[in-house]
C-alpha cells in the first residue's frame, strides 16, 4: 500500500525539479540576451552626455539618463534644426557625435529595461542649434513687440498691447490667426524652451506678452506669427536689506509702499545700468530730449554722447527709443553681494503676492535717475521685460 504513494511522490519531486531548473535557467540568461530587443518600441529624445565606443549616454529633458546601444545596422543621420523631413538629412559618423548634440532615438527597449537598442539616430548638432537660436533671438528683436496686455478679443482674434520703450509709450494691436503659435511661460520659468502651448483665450489683461511677426508701416498693428506670454510682476524701489547667505533681498516697493522679499536664483539676471545711460533714459521719461550739448553740434561732445548711448559696453542704443531689454545682455553683470541698503532697483519677478517672496527674473541697479523721473515707479518698472528669448523652434524640432 505504501509503494504507490512513493512512486507518485517521486514523480512530483522530479516535476518540481524540472520547474525549478527552468526558472533558474530563465533568471540566469546570458549577457547577450539582456541586450536583445524587447517587444516595446521607443522613441526617446535627449541630449548627448557622453560617447563611449558604441554606447551613447543620453540625458532627457527631465534629467534622467539612459544608454543607447548603437548597432552596425543603426542609421545615424544629421538633420538641421527645424527640418521637417529626412530628405536633406546627411549620414553622420558615430565618432562625430559630441556632448550637447540633440538626438531623437528610434529603437527598442532592451530586456534589461534600461538600455535602448537604436535602429536610427536623428541628430541635431549643438553648433547648429545655437546658430538657429541666435537667428531666432535676432528675429524676435527685429520683428517683435512686447508690453502689457490691455484687452483681449478672442472672437475677433486680437490683443491690445501697451508697449513702453525708453521715451515712448503706445498701443499696438496684435492680430492672431489659426496659424499663430501661442505659448505661455511655465509658472516657475521664463526660459523660452520651457514655455508650453497655449491659446488666445488663455491670455488675460495684465499679462506681459511678446509677439513676433509683420508690423505695419506706422507700427500700430502686428500680424503675429508667434506669441509668448506670462504673468509677471514689475517692482521698483530701494533695497532695505540684503541676505547673501539666503540669496534674498528686501525691497521697499514704491507701488505698494510695502517691503517685498526677492529670491535670487541661478536663472536671475542681475545687471547694472551705467550712470550716463540712466540719465538719458530719465530725460526721455520726462519728455526732454537728451542733452548732447548746445545745438547738439559740438563735435567734442559727440563721443561722450555716443558712449552714453552704448552704455560703456560697446552695444549700440536701440533705434527709435528702443527697448531697454535689448541692452541688458550687454550691460555689466553684478552679484547679490554688490547690492547695498539704499540702492535703487527695478525688477521683474514671477507673479506672487505683495508680501510673499518672489523669484527675480531681471534685476537692474544704477536706476536712481530713472526712479526720480518716475516718482511712482510705474513707468520706470515697465521699461523692463521678463523675456528670455531662447529659441523654442529649434528645440521643438527634436520632439
Amino acid at each position: 500500500m505504501l509503494r504507490r504513494p512513493t512512486i507518485l511522490a517521486r514523480a512530483m519531486i522530479f516535476a518540481s525539479l524540472l520547474l525549478i531548473g527552468s526558472a533558474v535557467a530563465c533568471s540566469q540568461s546570458s549577457p547577450e540576451s539582456q541586450t536583445k530587443p524587447a517587444s516595446s518600441t521607443v522613441r526617446p529624445v535627449g541630449t548627448v552626455k557622453a560617447v563611449n565606443g558604441n554606447t551613447v549616454t543620453v540625458t532627457t529633458d527631465s534629467g534622467s539618463e539612459f544608454p543607447v546601444l548603437v548597432q552596425p545596422s543603426t542609421r545615424v543621420l544629421r538633420m538641421a534644426p527645424g527640418q521637417k523631413d529626412l530628405k536633406d538629412a546627411a549620414p553622420l559618423a558615430l565618432t562625430d557625435l559630441q556632448p550637447g548634440d540633440r538626438m531623437i532615438i528610434r529603437g527598442s527597449l532592451a530586456n534589461d529595461g534600461k538600455s535602448v537598442i537604436a535602429a536610427s539616430l536623428l541628430v541635431m548638432k549643438k553648433a547648429d542649434i545655437e546658430a538657429r537660436q541666435q537667428q531666432e533671438r535676432d528675429d524676435w528683436q527685429k520683428r517683435g513687440v512686447g508690453g502689457l496686455v490691455q484687452a483681449v478679443d478672442p472672437a475677433g482674434g486680437s490683443i491690445t498691447l501697451s508697449t513702453n520703450s525708453t521715451g515712448a509709450s503706445k498701443t499696438v494691436k496684435v492680430r492672431v490667426s489659426k496659424d499663430t503659435i501661442v505659448r505661455r511661460y511655465a509658472p516657475e520659468s521664463v526660459k523660452f524652451q520651457d514655455a508650453k502651448p497655449s491659446s488666445l483665450d488663455q491670455v488675460k489683461s495684465g499679462d506681459q506678452l511678446r509677439a513676433r511677426g509683420a508690423l505695419n508701416p506706422d507700427g500700430s498693428a502686428l500680424t503675429a506669427e508667434e506669441i509668448v506670454f506670462g504673468s509677471f510682476r514689475n517692482i521698483a524701489g530701494t533695497v532695505s536689506a540684503v541676505d547673501a547667505a539666503a540669496s534674498t533681498l528686501s525691497v521697499m516697493d514704491v507701488f505698494t509702499k510695502k517691503p517685498v522679499t526677492i529670491k535670487i536664483t541661478a536663472d536671475s539676471q542681475l545687471r547694472k545700468l551705467p550712470p550716463m545711460v540712466a540719465q538719458r533714459i530719465a530725460m526721455r521719461l520726462k519728455g526732454s530730449p537728451p542733452d548732447n550739448g548746445a545745438g547738439g553740434n559740438d563735435a567734442n561732445q559727440q563721443p561722450a554722447a555716443a558712449k552714453a548711448d552704448q552704455g560703456d559696453t560697446g552695444a549700440p542704443r536701440p533705434r527709435g527709443g528702443g527697448d531697454l531689454q535689448q541692452l541688458l545682455s550687454r550691460l555689466p553683470a553684478v552679484t547679490l553681494a554688490d547690492l547695498q541698503k539704499g540702492d535703487a532697483v527695478m525688477l521683474v519677478t514671477m507673479q506672487g503676492g505683495a508680501d510673499s517672496a518672489a523669484n527675480a527674473v531681471t534685476l537692474l541697479t544704477g536706476v536712481e535717475p530713472i526712479l526720480t523721473a518716475s516718482p511712482n515707479g510705474e513707468s520706470a518698472a515697465m521699461l523692463l521685460s521678463p523675456w528670455s528669448l531662447g529659441s523654442a523652434s529649434a528645440e521643438a524640432a527634436a520632439q
